[in-house]
């Protein structure tokens, strides 16, 4: 190590590849979801927090972003391969269930934002892009959308109110004195609504 390196607290020994990258994306997420800042989060705290050199993340991710992104994926992976995706309900049911999970998993929320906020031009708000459309395709076809939709305004806009809902749910009860679980309750029944309203010519749409 270096002189001009900081010590590490229990440098472990060189592992994997694989296990050295899951270590530094875990300790990334810990400061991340602790402090909540993303331009503050340095390469070298990362590395220390996760007990590693420094110079394996550019080794292994090639940027702090890299990294970073890599951090937002694998918490995100771990969290869709518990996730039921409900591809095969309509539109309003499928959508309250993304809510749903959005509230449950804040924390996914706002670190996209952060990577968003960053610039990151690799970050995909929609992983599943493909499959979302397909069954907007299908919820017209059985009549469970305006067949004249935009659907994929409706994705980015009843994306955009739950992203942004997520993002400040504990500033708005806050302000509104009252309590984030109050607020979720009654902010879930006008999301639900607007989803209603959105599918409001479908003789399904209360389904």
């Amino acid at each position: 190590m270096k002189s001009s390196d900081p010590p590490v607290r229990d440098r472990r020994k060189r592992g994997t590849r694989d296990e050295t990258e899951a270590l530094l994306t875990d300790a990334a997420l810990r400061l991340l979801t602790r402090d909540g800042v993303l331009g503050g989060l340095s390469v070298r705290e990362i590395a220390k927090e996760a007990g590693v050199n420094h110079g394996q993340i550019y080794q292994y991710f090639g940027t702090r972003e890299a990294l970073l992104r890599a951090a937002v994926l694998r918490r995100l992976n771990q969290l869709l391969a518990r996730r039921r995706l409900y591809w095969d309900r309509p539109f309003v049911q499928r959508r309250m269930a993304l809510w749903r999970w959005g509230r449950e998993h804040r924390e996914v929320v706002r670190l996209e934002s952060l990577l968003a906020l960053e610039g990151d031009s690799k970050l995909r708000v929609f992983p599943y892009l493909e499959k979302a459309r397909e069954a907007m395709k299908r919820d017209q076809e059985a009549g469970n959308l305006p067949p004249d939709a935009d659907t994929d305004i409706y994705h980015v806009i009843t994306s955009a109110a739950y992203h942004g809902y997520f993002l400040f749910n504990e500033t708005y009860a806050r302000e509104l004195g009252t309590t984030v679980k109050d607020l979720d309750e009654r902010a879930e029944l006008a999301f639900e609504r607007m989803l209603k309203g959105l599918a409001a010519s479908s003789c399904c749409a209360d389904k």
